[in-house]
């Protein structure tokens, strides 16, 4: 039996803090509160989590970790120690890998691939393009995440605008389609206008320009309308625009929900002044925007238009990024420092801890319906992040665990630290120490 004990913690779960204990035995949470010693089992390893909050572990729901095929980049293994460095205790990674995750085959082995490399949970997303909807009708609402369709081309050449093609697998589909929203004509309009004004050196100032408000608020709307008319779960992935953000209602719990949002850390903590310092660097599909857009969407989160915060960790090499404006591939990577940024928006008093626990750990289970994770709560997975709130540290190359060594935060200080990540019962970070042979799970979905 593997048993441990975290004491004197603030557990921060379901809307409340408040301080208890937790007893971890095997890979499950067997009791919560203040906890006997006499129902302690012997040899229990304790963890002194005075001062410290106790959370789940965070549930990314968009990531992009490169493998197969861009491991130049990233590989599973890499980024989910950076991960594990970030509290993330569980993965859903997108379908533009080389090849592309677009059958039953490909998605079958990112699972071997996941099962040999990933030290957390994980799970994928099967790829929607014209010619695989029997894929799709095939695909296991078990253990697939959900159908990807990208409206707008991002890295990689996926892209769906057949409306016929997206009507039948919305008609057919039990599965959540999660949705990359940029109306593509309007980018090429864009991106020829501002070829024939300014040449091939334009600066990356113009990407939200390019990659416009408009673009997006298009797309989003066309898809919603569709979506509509079928009784189909739709999630808007990163949103991006103050505009978009009155298609949604915050008036339903989001497990009700069959239209359902999120945003990123990059669009709640950088604006368009940026682009003049960090360039290619914060480039990301669909672009970071204005303060407004930045403070409308903190705000949209706070009143639960916005479900989700995700990362959209893509890492890109520092060459790959140091290329001109149109050749500079989108994307960065975050699953590090994602919660240690959103810890840094509760310190600015913008959020709080009971709210990014909200977003970052029970909606993306409720939403994606994922059995037994997301909540410190008896009989769940024993998924735990413990987070010391008042322990500054600055990012550093020397500090940052992603394959591609760089990151928009560094020189970054943050006020908040991750001391312990643990995966399914078991410790595999703890302060700055990995446990780098530990593997994750598959997860599992409630079929409803």
């Amino acid at each position: 039996m593997n048993s441990v004990i975290i004491k004197n913690g603030t557990i921060v779960n379901e809307g409340k803090s408040r301080k208890g204990d937790v007893l971890i035995v095997d890979d499950k949470i067997a009791a919560t509160g203040h906890i006997e010693a006499d129902s302690i089992p012997r040899d229990t390893l304790s963890i002194d989590a005075e001062g410290c909050f106790v959370i789940p572990g965070i549930i990314d729901v968009h990531v992009h970790l490169r493998e197969p095929g861009l491991t130049h980049k990233a590989d599973i293994f890499t980024e989910t120690k950076a991960a594990v460095a970030g509290g993330v205790t569980s993965f859903m990674d997108m379908p533009n890998t080389i090849p592309h995750t677009t059958t039953l085959n490909a998605i079958n082995e990112k699972f071997s691939l996941a099962r040999d490399k990933s030290l957390i949970n994980y799970s994928f997303y099967l790829g929607a393009i014209n010619s695989n909807l029997n894929e799709i009708l095939n695909a296991d609402p078990e253990t697939i995440c959900g159908i990807k369709i990208f409206l707008g081309a991002s890295t990689g050449d996926m892209i769906l605008t057949d409306e016929k093609i997206i009507r039948e697998i919305f008609s057919r589909t039990n599965l959540l389609v999660a949705c990359h929203c940029e109306d593509e004509s309007i980018i090429r309009g864009n991106i020829n206008a501002f070829r024939e004004k300014y040449g091939e050196n334009l600066s990356p100032e113009f990407h939200p320009m390019i990659r416009s408000r408009d673009a997006c608020f298009n797309a989003t709307s066309f898809i919603i309308k569709i979506a509509a008319e079928y009784d189909v779960r739709l999630h808007i992935l990163h949103i991006s625009t103050a505009d978009e953000i009155k298609l949604f209602t915050g008036e339903v719990p989001p497990e009700a929900k069959k239209l359902t949002s999120e945003t990123c850390i990059h669009y709640l903590w950088f604006d368009d002044s940026d682009y003049k310092r960090l360039g290619n660097h914060i480039k990301w599909n669909p672009a970071i925007k204005t303060r407004f857009d930045r403070d409308a969407l903190i705000k949209a989160v706070n009143h639960d238009l916005i479900d989700i915060i995700s990362t959209d960790h893509a890492p890109h090499t520092e060459e790959e990024k140091k290329e001109t404006y149109f050749k500079a591939p989108s994307g960065g990577p975050m699953l590090q420092h994602s919660l240690v940024a959103m810890m840094e928006l509760y310190h600015r008093g913008m959020i709080s801890a009971e709210k990014i626990v909200e977003k970052m750990c029970h909606n993306p289970a409720k939403i994606y319906r994922i059995k037994n994770r997301g909540f410190i709560r008896e009989g769940y997975k024993a998924d735990i992040c413990i987070l010391n709130p008042d322990s500054p540290w600055t990012v550093k190359k020397d500090n940052i665990l992603y394959k591609c060594k760089w990151s928009p935060f560094e020189g970054i200080n943050f006020r908040s630290r991750v001391e312990y990540t643990i995966v399914n019962g078991v410790i595999v970070y703890n302060n700055g120490i990995i446990n780098d042979s530990h593997r994750g799970e598959k997860l599992l979905f409630n079929i409803k």
